[in-house]
């Protein structure tokens, strides 16, 4: 008897998720959001002057179920997650010295011998944001410098801190607010770093195993699989047999639209400032992932 309960129960149990998984629901950004993947690259080396150069970057899925089923399904996996997210972002925050709000979707992380930097992008909004790492940065000792500029879309603020200047940039896109964090070391940076004076230097570079196409403003750039994913380097980014391809920017912000075959393109705005080295590397699915170089 409890045999046939049981396998009534079953049944019915099958036929209640079968039917869950066919009920539409509608997009809820609130809750529908970051998942259970979270992908992750890491480069370190040494360099001649026995500094470490390390370069982070992260992007963690989305979410988005079409079916009641699905959202079920998302929400368990979305608990499952939180603790690893958790340890990621302190893990960040110890080794790259990169606060990271608990909502952020892509990260990425330079720590050289005259440059720390970060790049974020969170949905959370502006003012969240500002306010988040106002307090993080704070707690490390960073002292703000008066004339931080507070708009509804974009904040400036600068900082002093123990290894130099630093400047924390915000600005609002599509719904995100993309994070630029950078401290300006005292020592010099390694010769082919630094773009042309007032110019922006930005490098391309794919590390997937598919060919990329990126299109920066109207030019298109070809990148075969694997060239130029040695940007993440110091010294190969400034070598002069260096695979990398560069492009030189004047400032402001640039439309870069990254497409790999078998995946939809991906388009946002880079917004960049004079006298500034980026690096654009082309990551799982397509991704493009932004990396201040200088």
């Amino acid at each position: 008897m409890m045999r046939q309960t049981l396998g009534i129960l079953f049944a019915g149990s099958l036929v209640a998720a079968t039917a869950a998984m066919a009920i539409p629901v509608t997009p809820d950004p609130d809750r529908d959001g970051p998942a259970d993947a979270i992908d992750v690259g890491w480069y370190r080396s040494s360099g001649s002057n026995t500094y470490v150069d390390e370069t982070w970057w992260a992007t963690r899925n989305r979410c988005t179920p079409d079916y009641l089923g699905e959202r079920l399904i998302c929400g368990a996996l979305r608990i499952l997650a939180r603790a690893t997210s958790r340890t990621f972002e302190a893990k960040m925050s110890d080794d790259a010295g990169l606060p990271l709000p608990a909502s952020w979707e892509l990260m990425t992380a330079k720590n050289a011998f005259f440059i720390r930097s970060g790049h974020v992008e969170t949905p959370l909004d502006l003012a969240t944001v500002a306010s988040f790492y106002r307090a993080a940065l704070g707690q490390r000792g960073w002292i703000e410098k008066d004339g931080a500029v507070i708009k509804p879309d974009r904040a400036e603020i600068a900082f002093t801190t123990p290894d130099g200047p630093a400047m924390l940039r915000l600005t609002r896109q599509d719904n995100r607010t993309i994070v630029d964090l950078s401290v300006r070391k005292r020592a010099n940076a390694t010769a082919g770093i630094p773009p042309k004076s007032g110019q922006v230097r930005l490098m391309l570079g794919n590390e997937t195993d598919e060919a990329a196409v990126v299109t920066v403003n109207e030019r298109t750039i070809s990148l075969a699989p694997h060239v130029g994913e040695k940007l993440a380097h110091t010294d190969d980014a400034a070598s002069e047999g260096s695979d990398i391809q560069e492009i030189d920017l004047p400032p402001g912000k640039h439309t870069i639209t990254v497409k790999v075959a078998g995946n939809a393109a991906r388009s946002r705005e880079l917004e960049v400032a004079a006298n500034e080295t980026w690096g654009l590397l082309v990551g799982p699915d397509g991704a493009p992932l932004p990396i201040r170089l200088y």
